[in-house]
């Protein structure tokens, strides 16, 4: 019996997919346009169906429009309008859904030219395919994740545009059920929709009860003996396995029985597609799935007569967004009614009612703003529902502020049955005061109206809260389940240094005794207080930038007082906002430091206050821009940018004051965005704050916990805690504890024993996750848990099992036939000698090539100094020879000229190996040396006497090694190895071989030789 994916997964999923209403299609049965990969026999008599009296020759003509709109580079989105247009021609009825046709086959080829893939399963509708599934074995290697790479590059494959255009759903699954740990989607089912760069995948957790008997349809045996006979698996019928494999509650059949089932599928088609101009250019969205049931629960509400509530959706999951898939569904749920809607998106600041605006327009929505007392006034009290002339969808964007002091500035007495207001409410945590106008205002405008609240985090006073003015929940989703989901991050809060702390408290001593009785806000303004707090910011992130290898996060300091913002600004205007010529001298002076890429990326050289009273509207506007785009580095600010405020790239912010109540939670999370492979957003508390901090998020989570009950537990997520790091430390030692890691050898050839990649990948994990531990720690200020492991030799531990993986992984792909990223040890292997060619002479020639390209990697690969302009070169000639991987098709002629290529590389490699060794031989086969000395000569040689190099070198090796050899500890205090190394360069290379050297040039070799001492010492090739 066969026992795999498609036995195990694909087949069950078919029958689960039959089940819900769809019929099962055989490919050897019927044909197709394999320029689209429409079912054209199936397609006319549906499109002729649902748009009666239209005859062939007119549905013939609307195909071919249809075709050229799958030709454009929008991806699909002139297709997407006619796929839900029901005024004209109809391609799906929405009206009548069980009007429409519902196939599902299997292993449809998507192919133009020689490039194709074949997915799983793939649903029709009216003959199209609108939705494919791909599924994979559980367990399988690598998880799901191969499966989304693959497909990512099948995206950015032209060839492939008219299928990318016509998809609207994908699913991704491997059959197992979701694990909260991973975040990598490596388990579970997964959807997504189209995107001509990476497409974006999304956990599916159903929040309704199906009533399975009601919803599925018993399949007969004879439609599952012509399933099995089709996929040539007749084998399995009779099997426990196959029984077992056709739960419906599965992980792909849920997910099938969410998306797919023809309610479900209607909602997604019709409503669930945003397309959005990015600032990296256009976008496909598709909903979030807690955005898909506030919408549901949003109708329900209405349809039981409620007309007001709050989405309490967490910071960062998307209401805007979730407002704008509302405006497109309630105009057709009111429509249908024949009522027209007219929404009304209101906001607290102007900041936000442009923020809110962008985000609008980038999908597509008309936004006519409201700033002034008149303008609203005359809106209310008009029945026309849109501004524009164009007919396009609108809502209409209000600053709530220009109406709060003005009781009267509504009286709308007449009501137009035939026109619904609709408004969303942001941020319904602020602003609202019952005893303040606008409330009582917006109710005056009509009595009549919905009201839905937005918010992350609601109001739960005594006095008033957000339930008591705006209704009960509508919806709520957490933020357990947000971070579970990778919609946000979990933020890690840093203590600052100890050290640190001391010397700003005397300072602030200090300044009191200069000061006398001042103003605190005045002490914590003076330059002589902001100056350090200032440095450590600027170093901190530096670091930071550093340490995440990622120089485009950015960061915030949320500042005591306007006038400490204006004095950081000053501050680091006069000290860190480095001109460019100044950069230049700089890096003449210090090639080493400024010449590093990674350091100088690093740099923090731009900066900006954002006040209220600093710089007008649009100079506001346009430095957020800046700060959003990666123009500016640092962002001081008091009150503003506080809520609100969605920059992915902020990962660090600096807390300068007490934050109290809703605030804090709003504050927080401005770091939570998800940003590339970020895990965290940091927080750093300063200065006495965290007293305050945590009394403040006590206080937060027992109003809370009065509220909720065990919701409470849902908050406590947030942060990563020292006591869940002491807890990882202990898993660590528990994976580790059977292998020597007290010797990096002995631990080496241990796990050289292990071939089980599985094995590996775990331990290499827990290594790899030591890391993070460690930079975790020093940054939340608990230093006694750097006592609980040896971090430094984990460091190592972690190097050398990962080495192991990469041997295991090119092992498999090699076996496998897969591809793989490094060029010198796998990318070569990756090309495909199974030639479908027949001559002899040609099988030949594929051998030879083979040999020649496994000898020319080796050689190159077992080279011990990759920064050698030569074998940079080489390896260069390699990949560029190298880049089409697919040499199977090749002519003779060109594996000829490849052969002959590849000699030549394989020459000069092999000689630069030769002198390589000669040199390191002469070193007593010190490698490192070895690269010393070329370095030294590649670039402004020293001396034109390359004997007296040499000389002076061996002789420093001497004395160096000596030294290390008497205490080899030295090496982990890197500032006393740059002195040691300093006086013994000066005597070697002055004193005993009379090497005429300057300053620049004894700074140069130090830098040179303790970067390979301390890179030996840490493992690093």
């Amino acid at each position: 019996m066969k026992f795999n994916e498609d036995s195990r997964v694909k087949i069950p999923s078919i029958l689960h997919l039959i089940q819900l209403g769809y019929r099962y299609l055989s490919l050897k049965d019927t044909t197709w346009d394999t320029s689209t990969n429409i079912f054209t026999d199936i397609f006319y008599p549906q499109l002729k169906k649902i748009n009666t009296n239209l005859s062939q020759k007119e549905a013939e003509r609307f195909y071919n429009e249809v075709s050229l709109t799958l030709e454009n580079e929008d991806l699909g989105r002139a297709f997407y309008k006619k796929l839900i247009d029901q005024s004209g021609i109809k391609l799906i009825d929405f009206e009548n859904f069980d009007n429409n046709s519902f196939h599902v086959v299997t292993e449809l080829p998507y192919e133009k030219d020689e490039d194709n893939f074949r997915p799983d399963i793939i649903l029709l509708i009216n003959g199209m395919p609108l939705v494919f599934i791909e599924v994979k074995k559980p367990n399988n290697r690598n998880g799901i994740k191969d499966e989304h790479e693959r497909m990512q590059r099948r995206f950015k494959n032209k060839k492939f545009r008219k299928f990318i255009n016509l998809t609207q759903l994908m699913v991704f699954s491997n059959n197992m059920p979701y694990s909260d740990n991973d975040t990598q989607m490596l388990e579970g089912a997964f959807y997504s929709t189209t995107n001509y760069k990476k497409p974006i995948f999304n956990y599916f957790r159903e929040e309704e009860t199906f009533d399975l008997n009601k919803i599925l349809s018993p399949v007969s045996e004879e439609v599952e003996n012509f399933v099995l006979k089709d996929t040539n698996l007749i084998s399995i019928k009779n099997s426990k396995e196959f029984a077992s494999n056709k739960n419906p509650n599965s992980a792909t059949n849920s997910i099938s029985t969410s998306l797919f089932q023809k309610e479900r599928l209607q909602f997604i088609l019709q409503y669930a597609f945003a397309y959005v101009e990015e600032e990296n250019g256009l976008e496909k969205h598709v909903m979030r799935y807690p955005q898909i049931f506030a919408t549901k629960a949003i109708e329900n509400k209405l349809e039981n007569g409620v007309k007001k509530g709050i989405i309490w959706h967490t910071q960062g999951s998307g209401k805007t967004a979730l407002a704008y898939f509302n405006v497109k569904h309630l105009t057709d749920y009111y429509q249908k009614k024949n009522i027209i809607p007219k929404f009304y998106f209101i906001v607290d600041r102007i900041d936000l009612l442009n923020q809110a605006a962008k985000e609008f327009t980038s999908r597509g929505l008309t936004v006519y703003k409201i700033s002034s007392r008149e303008a609203f006034t005359k809106d209310i009290k008009s029945t026309n529902v849109i501004h524009n002339n164009s007919g396009k969808a609108e809502i209409t964007a209000v600053n709530i502020q220009k109406f709060k002091d003005d009781p009267d500035v509504i009286k709308n007495n007449d009501y137009n049955l035939s026109v619904q207001r609709i408004f969303f409410l942001d941020e319904v945590h602020r602003s609202y005061n019952p005893k303040g106008s606008f409330l009582a205002n917006l109710e005056l405008a009509d009595k009549h109206s919905i009201k839905i609240g937005l918010t992350g985090t609601p109001l739960l006073g005594k006095e008033y809260n957000s339930k008591t003015l705006f209704g009960d929940y509508i919806h709520k989703y957490y933020y357990n389940l947000s971070i579970k989901d990778g919609y946000t991050l979990r933020l890690i809060r840093e203590e600052i240094e100890t050290k640190y702390k001391l010397t700003l408290q005397e300072t602030l001593e200090k300044i009191k005794v200069l000061e006398g009785d001042a103003d605190k806000k005045k002490i914590y303004s003076h330059h002589k207080f902001v100056e350090p707090m200032l440095n450590y910011i600027i170093q901190d992130l530096e670091k930071a930038r550093i340490s995440m290898d990622d120089h485009t996060i950015g960061g915030m300091v949320v500042c005591d007082s306007s006038d400490q913002a204006k004095m950081m600004q000053d501050i680091f205007d006069e000290k860190y906002a480095i001109k460019p010529e100044t950069y230049f001298q700089q890096a003449a002076e210090d090639p080493e430091q400024y010449g590093h890429k990674k350091i100088a990326d690093s740099k923090v050289n731009k900066a900006t206050v954002i006040l209220h009273d600093v710089g007008t509207k649009q100079e506001r506007k346009d430095w957020v821009d800046d700060f959003k785009a990666g123009k500016i580095d640092l962002l001081f600010v008091y009150n503003m940018l506080l809520t609100g405020f969605d920059a992915k790239r902020l990962k660090k912010l600096y807390i300068g004051r007490k934050i109290k109540s809703h605030n804090l939670l709003q504050t927080l999370t401005r770091v939570n965005r998800t940003y590339k492979n970020h895990k965290y957003g940091f927080v750093v508390d300063f200065a006495d704050i965290q007293k305050e901090f945590d009394k403040t998020n006590q206080d937060y989570f027992n109003e809370l916990q009065s509220e909720l009950g065990d919701e409470m537990q849902h908050y406590s997520n947030l942060f990563k805690s020292a006591e869940e790091i002491t807890k990882e430390i202990e898993e660590i030692k528990d994976v580790i504890f059977k292998f020597d890691t007290n010797n990096a050898e002995v631990f080496s050839q241990q796990i050289s024993e292990i071939n089980d990649r599985t094995e590996i990948r775990e331990i290499a994990k827990v290594l790899n996750n030591s890391k993070e531990l460690y930079n975790l720690i020093r940054l939340s200020g608990n230093y006694e848990l750097l006592e609980k492991l040896d971090f430094r030799k984990l460091a190592i531990l972690s190097r050398l099992t990962n080495d192991r993986l990469a041997l295991i992984n090119t092992k498999l792909a090699l076996e496998n036939n897969l591809e793989t990223n490094n060029i010198l040890n796998t990318a070569l292997e990756d090309v495909i000698f199974a030639f479908t060619k027949v001559k002899e002479e040609e099988m030949v020639l594929a051998d030879e090539l083979k040999d020649v390209l496994g000898k020319t990697r080796e050689m190159l690969g077992g080279n011990f100094d990759q920064k050698d302009p030569i074998f940079i070169s080489l390896r260069e000639e390699l990949e560029r020879l190298f880049k089409k991987k697919n040499l199977s098709e090749v002519s003779k002629e060109e594996m000829e000229a490849n052969i002959k290529a590849l000699n030549e590389i394989y020459d000069a490699a092999k000689k630069l190996e030769r002198e390589n060794q000669l040199l390191k031989a002469k070193y007593d086969y010190d490698a490192k040396y070895a690269r010393i000395h070329k370095r030294l000569i590649e670039k402004d040689p020293l001396t034109d006497n390359e004997r007296k190099l040499f000389e002076a070198l061996k002789g420093l090796k001497a004395e160096v090694d000596n030294e290390i050899l008497q205490n080899a500890k030295i090496l982990e205090n890197e500032s006393y190895v740059e002195k040691m190394m300093m006086r013994l360069v000066i005597n070697q290379f002055k004193n005993k071989q009379n090497i005429n050297i300057n300053a620049t040039d004894v700074k140069r070799i130090n830098n040179i030789l303790v970067k390979e001492y301390i890179n030996e010492y840490n493992g690093v090739a």
